[in-house]
């Protein structure tokens, strides 16, 4: 059974990660319409993922005796002034879910709360993945700058990642 301190932590979590879908469904847009389509594609299936996320701390609140609440969303930004500062809001965004996770675990721990800490374990190491990924990304970015011919190749790339995903998204999710 989950204290409550969890349970409000938890469902704190699931608005956060129901933010981040709807955020990356505003930056994908964004690419979309700026001419960035295999970027798009990729961040089209970052907010798929996100979703997951959010589903799958969803299901555990209720699994784990809690009660799981639908979040309302505040409105996400929809414009970006440049390509590059479009993934550096990202990998922020992303430093920001990992320090929430981080947060959640030290408060599973301080309950007492082992099943809620066993269950932590995936988006911690999920988050490490998540991270590294766009740090890579803001990384070739710095190195391309504003070159009209390496954007096009990085959005390439970005195609080729969309298509070729290194786990499946819904795995871990309750039909």
């Amino acid at each position: 059974m989950l204290s409550k301190k969890v349970e409000i932590a938890l469902n704190n979590q699931v608005a956060l990660e129901a933010y981040s879908y709807f955020q990356y469904l505003a930056m994908a847009s964004w690419l979309d319409n700026n001419g960035f389509e295999g970027a798009s594609k990729f961040i089209y299936n970052q907010a798929e993922e996100e979703k997951m996320h959010m589903m799958k701390l969803f299901f555990y609140i209720n699994d784990a005796g809690g009660f799981a609440m639908a979040p309302s969303v505040t409105e996400t930004s929809h414009d970006f002034p440049r390509f590059q500062s479009l993934f550096n809001t990202i990998l922020e965004h992303e430093k920001n879910i990992s320090s929430s996770i981080h947060e959640l675990v030290n408060l599973a721990l301080a309950e007492k709360d082992f099943t809620s800490f066993n269950f932590l374990q995936w988006y911690v190491s999920e988050q490490l993945e998540e991270e590294n990924l766009f740090r890579t990304i803001v990384d070739k970015i710095k190195m391309v700058g504003e070159n009209t011919d390496g954007l096009y190749l990085l959005d390439k790339d970005l195609a080729n990642m969309a298509a070729t995903p290194n786990r499946p998204l819904n795995s871990d999710m309750k039909p």
